[in-house]
């Protein structure tokens, strides 16, 4: 296979994958058969995908409604009747702390009669900055810078973010009674469980203040004074917890999950049978080490280069981590990549892409990268050398440099990273 018709084939997945969890796409039924309220319907959400949902809503829903919903800096949608802000991703600012302030009192004082429609998808926990009280968002900041280099994976961060707000881990939910609360998710993590997609602000909660506690303790974070005391006296009973499953608060609370990671990579896998490529699908929730995955990935794809087989594509979804040793521009997805290339050693007939399907990865408007047979070989030419940038967590660079970035813009949707690797011997 050419190497240009290679490229396009794997962009070709990643747009499938992207193309099946538009807002625009996977919202449209459910917004055709909802009912309007006897009352107020109020829209209210936050995430990447947030702003999106929120057109969404507004180009089909032929009723009176109202809203405020919280997106990422470059990712707002132009709306008459909801109101979007943008604010920092993935640590929080101002912009987000007061967002999600006042969307916690657009649901105060509503009726039996009033409909409360939660639009969540991933990067909300980030956007949905609101401390507990006795918290700062310097405090929050800190913490959250921590937990993003400290390797820890989504359900560990997020059980502590649950655990310093005023209005994650089911509490907006609460405050939103007695009203009915639908909310609509996009799903970023594995397993797609509705508890941690965005912290869960609208679901339940089954993890606690001795959870997060452990959490910082595992990956030995120092947090402020404040949040040390908040954590151990709401461990001690002293603040009251989460709400658990089961609580009866949550009784007019309905979560549906309109896009994930499974459908998107089924989506791709569509594509690729559809051109006479062979499936490997690895599963949409692996987590784990980057750069271990990376080079067990290659490891798979070296063996399916020695068997006679036609073309050959492994797809798969999750949600890596990266533990943050060196000085470099990460993000997990080119760490997976640049560790897949190494461990490939220029294989001939073997392509890569990872890249997260928010369009951001780590911190950089980049989505991922591809990686090629010569990658290893023009890295050298242009004197890079690969294992010392990967030492230094600088697959941005890495890539960057090769021309080989793979830069999407605002995608505003997010299903959590997409992985292809092509074998066409």
């Amino acid at each position: 296979m050419k190497d240009e018709d290679a490229r396009a084939l794997l962009r070709a997945l990643f747009d499938a994958a992207l193309s099946a969890a538009r807002p625009a796409t996977c919202l449209a039924p459910h917004i055709d058969k909802l009912q309007p309220p006897k009352g107020r319907t109020v829209v209210i959400g936050a995430g990447k995908a947030s702003a999106a949902m929120a057109r969404a809503v507004e180009d089909r829903w032929r009723h009176p409604l109202e809203g405020l919903v919280v997106t990422r800096y470059g990712y707002g949608e132009t709306c008459k009747r909801i109101e979007i802000v943008e604010a920092a991703h993935p640590v929080p600012d101002e912009k987000g702390r007061a967002a999600a302030g006042r969307i916690l009192e657009k649901v105060n004082g509503l009726t039996p009669d009033d409909l409360v429609l939660c639009l969540i998808s991933g990067g909300a926990s980030a956007l949905l900055a609101l401390p507990a009280p006795g918290l700062t968002l310097a405090d929050k900041q800190e913490v959250n810078r921590a937990l993003l280099k400290s390797g820890a994976n989504i359900v560990e961060m997020n059980t502590v973010r649950k655990h310093l707000s005023a209005i994650k881990g089911g509490r907006l939910a609460i405050a939103a009674q007695p009203a009915r609360v639908l909310s609509w998710l996009i799903s970023d993590v594995p397993n797609d469980d509705p508890g941690v997609i965005g912290s869960g602000p609208t679901v339940a909660d089954a993890t606690t203040f001795a959870d997060a506690l452990a959490v910082l303790s595992k990956y030995r974070i120092g947090p402020p004074a404040a949040v040390r005391a908040h954590l151990e006296a709401g461990a001690a009973g002293k603040i009251e917890e989460t709400p658990k499953p089961g609580d009866p608060r949550l009784a007019r609370v309905e979560t549906v999950m309109v896009a994930t990671p499974k459908r998107s990579l089924e989506a791709a896998a569509a594509v690729a049978r559809q051109k006479g490529i062979e499936v490997v699908m690895l599963g949409d929730n692996l987590e784990g080490e980057a750069r271990l995955l990376g080079a067990e990935h290659a490891t798979r794809a070296l063996d399916i280069a020695r068997r006679p087989n036609r073309p050959t594509v492994i797809l798969s979804g999750g949600e890596t981590t990266v533990t943050v040793r060196g000085k470099g521009r990460g993000g997990r997805n080119v760490e997976y990549l640049l560790a897949q290339a190494i461990a490939a050693n220029g294989k001939p007939g073997i392509w890569g892409l990872a890249a997260d399907t928010d369009g951001v990865d780590g911190a950089e408007d980049i989505a991922g990268a591809i990686f090629t047979p010569d990658t290893l070989a023009r890295a050298r030419d242009v004197g890079r050398d690969p294992q010392a940038m990967l030492d230094d967590n600088d697959g941005h660079a890495f890539f960057e440099r090769l021309g080989d970035s793979l830069i999407t813009g605002p995608t505003r949707t997010n299903v959590n990273d997409f992985r292809a690797t092509l074998i066409a011997p």
